[in-house]
């Protein structure tokens, strides 16, 4: 993992770190495509808050709440959205998927960036399993990250990936779409769009469903 880069203009606050800078647009415009005009975006895992930053400048008129496990990251948060002068960018907490109730009872869209590979399966379980409980029919998951698809990797840089992954924490790991889709489909999310990324990545659209599968839908870059 690369190490932090801390931003002086911003009294050291802040902390940034190469990959949101490539991959926060192209999220972005996923995000504009399929978030809902108004209302609550609770993002797990927000990081250094770059991300949460950069979609709550371009989407104002929607309400976004950070979370972070590692709580020494919440004042670099708290100073991005200080910086954008961003008021619809709520205090960060921490939140631990695994454990309920969340600390949120309800919002209108969840996005969850670089988590899935970097905790255990539990998680991803857990993760399907609470946004399905705080979303509305309807409502939108969209995750983020490196994934498997049909059982094998993509590219041979995220078969690399996924072997330091695993060396470092044997419950961490590239995930295989189908598996997680499986996850997500018995806590009635159907996946609508998965998206190719910048460095071998996806961004996958969730759909909350009331029992009827909506089909996936790749779209190809340019």
């Amino acid at each position: 993992m690369r190490p932090c880069i801390r931003l002086p203009s911003l009294h050291g606050r802040t902390r940034d770190r190469p990959a949101p800078e490539l991959n926060k647009q192209p999220i972005l415009e996923v995000l504009a495509r399929v978030l809902p005009p108004r209302g609550l975006v609770l993002e797990i895992g927000s990081g250094t808050g770059k991300h949460v930053a950069h979609f709550a400048k371009a989407l104002p008129a929607l309400t976004f709440q950070p979370s972070e496990m590692d709580v020494e990251r919440h004042a670099s948060i708290e100073a991005w959205a200080s910086a954008g002068n961003l008021s619809n960018v709520k205090p960060p907490f921490a939140i631990d998927v695994t454990k309920r109730p969340w600390p949120v009872s309800a919002a209108d869209a969840v996005v969850c960036i670089n988590v899935i590979h970097i905790s255990p399966w539990e998680a991803t379980r857990a993760l399907m399993a609470g946004a399905a409980r705080i979303l509305p029919a309807g409502g939108v998951l969209v995750t983020y990250g490196p994934y498997m698809r049909g059982g094998a990797h993509t590219s041979q840089s995220n078969e690399s990936f996924d072997a330091s992954l695993r060396a470092r924490n044997p419950l961490w790991g590239v995930r295989d779409i189908d598996k997680v889709a499986e996850v997500a489909g018995n806590e009635g999310f159907a996946l609508q769009e998965a998206v190719p990324m910048p460095a071998n990545n996806f961004t996958l659209v969730w759909r909350k469903s009331n029992g009827a599968s909506a089909g996936a839908r790749e779209l190809i870059d340019g």
